[in-house]
């Protein structure tokens, strides 16, 4: 996601971004931006998945409200990679002229292999860009854009190896370019019901922090479709940009090792990694030392949570993983070992019968609400930084490798006083050491009751 925002830098008129998300994830997309300074014009939070028309509508309606005006918007997913910026800069310059008459730009890749696993564009006759450059999809330069022939499925390997062949035809990206008003016209004209659910989830929206709630029941009454199926493959009012600037989706393990540098045996390795006889593999550790000895073309991916091992061309099965594990009620499927708050983070480090040890970061001047348990006690040690604790009537400061008890029942309150990040350590005790298990008396980042989480 900070790559993404990173990339727009230098283009003219940039307003400050709008960030859609699934509510939990708010705080590491919250800590994302701080990390690298962006100002934000909103985070919107979906209380239910209805993907990416009823995403870019929330945003389209958002914008216009904090923009008072019909401002362009230039749609991109946060999980992309693009090499070359002056390209994907000129793209973007081309989508603006034909974005501001109106138009629903599209960004289509330049194909470099018979991919099957993306769907495709069609391009039709030369859209013009103020000049005349041309007439034929297959033979375009930079900055070229064609009116939209056709929308195409993922297609067989066949289909994708005459589409290449052919050219005129281009990877559907995912990327896109109009007015505010332009989107949400077409999206009256073709599917009302999901802009009126979108519109009353933004008029009934409420404010927590940095971020906007968008009305559950509202929202959860648009239908779920993407924008292509929604808008875009239904509309006659739609242009699509080329963009041959080295673009990729990371749309799994094996795309990271696609775009990586390798070592002299075709190898890509993060963390901790040691090999012997290995050829093609993708590594990556987290947490320890990774050693592979005489395998091939696998991706070995080790974090806190899980390991997983696979053939690189099997990666895309990962999604079998995760529904065997939400099938069987495996918490690895929805908790994760680091956690985002809006005073900082935690990591769970261990866990097991009547404990639980966590790695606590507090931002400098960051504070957690007033707060007891009624099933377990804490301690707290400082690793770095000074804390200021409050244990029922009593409050005082706690130095690097100083630690205090927290009883059961106690009202307590931890900060960070100081200029730099306070860390600590906390050894949790007890018969229940859910997170529910917290009765807030006072909450310094005015969060409503039922998400103080």
């Amino acid at each position: 996601m900070q790559d993404t925002l990173k990339r727009l830098q230098g283009l003219k008129d940039l307003a400050a971004p709008i960030v859609v998300c699934n509510e939990d994830h708010r705080f590491t997309v919250a800590e994302q931006l701080r990390n690298i300074g962006t100002v934000h014009q909103g985070i919107l939070l979906e209380p239910v998945a209805r993907n990416t028309a009823p995403a870019i509508a929330v945003a389209a309606k958002h914008a216009r409200m904090v923009s008072k005006n019909d401002p362009l918007l230039l749609i991109l997913p946060a999980d992309h990679v693009i090499l070359n910026i002056p390209v994907f800069h000129l793209a973007i310059e081309q989508a603006r002229f034909h974005a501001e008459q109106g138009k629903l730009v599209t960004f289509g890749v330049v194909p470099t292999e018979p991919c099957t696993g993306y769907g495709y564009i069609r391009a039709g006759e030369h859209a013009g860009n103020g000049e005349s450059i041309g007439s034929d999809a297959s033979d375009y330069t930079d900055g070229d854009a064609f009116y939209v022939a056709e929308f195409i499925e993922k297609p067989d390997f066949n289909s994708a190896e005459r589409y290449l062949a052919t050219g005129g035809y281009f990877w559907n990206s995912g990327m896109f370019m109009f007015k505010a008003s332009s989107y949400l016209g077409e999206l009256e004209r073709l599917n009302p019901e999901m802009l009126a659910a979108c519109e009353n989830a933004i008029d009934q929206a409420s404010t927590d922090l940095d971020f906007v709630r968008l009305d559950h029941a509202a929202f959860e009454k648009s239908p779920n479709d993407s924008i292509d199926y929604a808008v875009m493959e239904k509309t006659e009012n739609s242009v699509v940009v080329p963009l041959d600037a080295s673009w990729s989706d990371v749309g799994s393990w094996s795309a990271l090792w696609d775009i990586a540098d390798k070592d002299e045996d075709g190898n890509v390795y993060v963390g901790d990694v040691i090999s012997v006889k290995t050829k093609g593999c993708y590594a990556r550790s987290e947490t320890r030392l990774v050693s592979l000895i005489g395998v091939r073309d696998l991706v070995v991916v080790d974090t806190p949570d899980a390991i997983m091992i696979a053939e690189r061309g099997q990666v895309q099965e990962v999604k079998k993983l995760v529904d065997m594990l939400k099938n069987n009620d495996r918490p690895e499927a929805l908790i994760h070992r680091e956690v985002f708050r809006p005073w900082g983070k935690y990591n769970s480090i261990d866990m097991g019968q009547r404990f639980q040890v966590k790695h606590i970061t507090l931002n400098p001047g960051a504070t957690i609400s007033l707060q007891k348990h009624h099933h377990r006690a804490e301690h707290w040690i400082v690793v770095s930084g000074t804390a200021e604790i409050t244990c029922d009537d009593k409050k005082f400061l706690l130095t690097e490798n100083h630690s205090t008890y927290i009883p059961i029942g106690s009202l307590h309150r931890l900060k960070n006083p100081g200029k730099i990040q306070l860390e600590l350590i906390e050894v949790q005790s007890g018969s229940y050491l859910g997170e529910d298990d917290i009765i807030r008396f006072d909450d310094v980042y005015g969060r409503s009751e039922e998400h103080k989480e």
